[in-house]
């Protein structure tokens, strides 16, 4: 516990605000998993279904249609391509996938169908 001086110059006892508890953390320094994020998937899904239906229940609960669905995939495809050498790296891994399935199909139609190897034909 951390300790400070009070106005009549002795010591007291306090405990920092957001300070983790000591041996609560791993040794890289990441502080333990606590409340909601401690829990296994199964509760948490309960839980946040729970929310879910009360938020339908209370009718404040917002579904997308097909167009505002499509309004919001616009909006981010718009800030992606922003991005210049995002976008020439993403046609850049398409065009060298699209290259190699071209290579292996056109090995795997030049090598030899099935039935007898380097045999006589009778």
């Amino acid at each position: 516990m951390a300790t400070s001086k009070d106005s009549s110059g002795g010591k007291r006892a306090t405990t920092g605000g957001n300070a983790q508890k000591s041996g609560g953390g791993s040794a890289s320094g990441t502080p333990a998993k606590r409340g909601f994020a401690a829990m296994d998937q199964n509760q948490q899904r309960e839980i946040a279904s729970k929310g879910g239906q009360a938020a339908h229940q209370k009718g404040t609960a917002h579904e997308f249609d097909s167009e505002e669905a499509r309004r919001a995939g616009q909006k981010g495809g718009e800030a992606v391509s922003r991005d210049r050498e995002h976008m020439a790296d993403i046609g850049r891994k398409g065009g060298e996938s699209r290259q190699s399935a071209n290579r292996a199909a056109a090995a795997a139609a030049a090598a030899p169908k099935g039935g007898r190897q380097g045999g006589k034909e009778e």
